[in-house]
């Protein structure tokens, strides 16, 4: 009831009073989300006389005794009491009667909506209903939805520069070592890279053997190796390497990162990741500064060009040669890094400069992509809705995750429209 009297999903033909007084309303209110009247400052022509005022909603009139509200001076001002079941006549505080509305709902609305709202056991429980609304409808509410992602992580970036006092950089490095997590390990990675300012780590970017000693000895995964001749000298060279490196500078390693590999492909194991990164660091990190000229796909593909030699050139992790050797990120991979890296970068520093032509060019770049291939884009997919570039499918995970998974089917376009047309009677 709330629902349909905030969205005037009623038949205005049918609204009349108890008494059988035409009701018209002007404005419906503000909801109210504390104690009080439901909704605030309403106007509704009640018969020939206007009323402003607030309403308050009952499923039965007879609760408004039950809840105390003749006794209640709080519901002086209420100037309409909107039911579910028309069983007594209220009166306020003072004795006057309030003018009373039977509800026109559709008998099985709320069916209807607990069959979408209160469907946990389907993935898309308004799959079958797509077909009803408009492709516009849909189309724009995804268009909506990518903006709506990319202004939050666009955000996210401008918060980390903020952060580093101005320092893009370092910005940059923080927001690829979490996009190198690739949502598994992006909380670790992330914390791993507050934990190190890039202004030290690209002092010592002309040894490889130094980077990769901090950053796996910050990371935790050197404890517990074995360290002695052969094939482990290694591990003891990272381990002398990053002792000396805290020490010198104190540093201190973030407790408990979390790392996870159950169940997960060895080319993304976060050691591998890991390497990756410091790869790209003792190369001077020249993503830094690369990355605000990108113009086409192309360019951003090549920010992530990226071969791994030495130990990491045949592993994922410690352990045995298991690794082929060649680039360090996959075309899939690479993609995804435009997608978190690339573009919430070139948008956040468009927002802060007020360079439109780089905010266009942030938008092409997901326009221009593929779209991405994972278990949500495939549940709109085989709905019917097409998914034919990244900006679409960045728009599907948003509405997944921010209105699929927490079932705000009221908040969406899509189910709102839905429930709209299923509310009239």
């Amino acid at each position: 009831m709330h629902y349909v009297w905030h969205h005037r999903l009623w038949t205005p033909s049918m609204m009349r009073t108890v008494d059988g007084l035409r009701v018209d309303v002007l404005d419906p209110g503000l909801p109210n989300t504390g104690s009080g009247p439901d909704f605030f400052n309403a106007k509704v022509r009640i018969g020939d006389r206007m009323w402003a005022g607030n309403v308050e909603l009952h499923v039965r009139a007879s609760d408004w005794g039950r809840h105390g509200h003749s006794s209640d001076r709080a519901y002086d001002s209420v100037v309409l009491h909107v039911v579910g079941v028309d069983d007594a006549r209220v009166c306020r505080p003072d004795g006057t009667e309030i003018p009373q509305l039977l509800m026109p709902c559709a008998p099985d609305f709320r069916h209807r909506y607990d069959a979408m709202v209160g469907n946990v056991a389907s993935e898309l429980p308004c799959a079958a209903d797509l077909p009803q609304c408009p492709s516009i409808y849909i189309s724009d509410w995804l268009s909506a939805l990518a903006f709506e992602r990319l202004y939050r992580k666009s955000a996210r970036v401008a918060e980390l520069v903020r952060r580093f006092e101005g320092d893009w950089g370092s910005a940059v490095f923080v927001v690829l070592a979490r996009a190198l997590g690739f949502g598994t390990n992006a909380e670790p990675f992330e914390r791993l890279a507050l934990s190190l300012p890039l202004r030290m780590l690209l002092k010592h970017c002309d040894s490889s053997l130094t980077i990769e000693g901090i950053l796996f000895g910050q990371a935790g995964f050197l404890d517990g190796q074995r360290a002695d001749k052969g094939e482990n000298y290694y591990i003891a060279r990272l381990k002398q390497e990053h002792a000396f490196m805290a020490a010198k500078f104190g540093l201190d390693a973030p407790r408990q990162l979390g790392w996870k590999t159950a169940r997960m492909r060895p080319q993304n194991f976060p050691h591998r990741r890991l390497a990756t990164l410091a790869a790209m660091v003792a190369s001077g990190f020249p993503i830094a500064y690369n990355i605000f000229g990108v113009s086409s796909e192309s360019e951003a593909r090549s920010l992530f060009d990226v071969e791994l030699s030495g130990y990491w050139s045949r592993r994922y992790n410690f352990g045995t040669e298991s690794a082929p050797a060649g680039r360090a990120l996959s075309d899939s991979s690479v993609s995804s890094l435009i997608i978190n890296v690339v573009v919430p970068v070139l948008h956040a520093y468009a927002t802060a400069y007020g360079r439109d032509d780089m905010r266009e060019r942030a938008v092409a770049l997901l326009q221009g992509l593929a779209p991405e291939r994972n278990s949500v884009t495939r549940i709109f997919t085989a709905a019917g809705i097409a998914c034919g570039d990244a900006f679409t499918s960045q728009a599907m995970i948003e509405l997944r995750r921010s209105y699929c998974e927490p079932r705000k089917c009221l908040y969406c376009r899509i189910g709102h429209r839905l429930l709209a047309k299923k509310a009239r009677p």
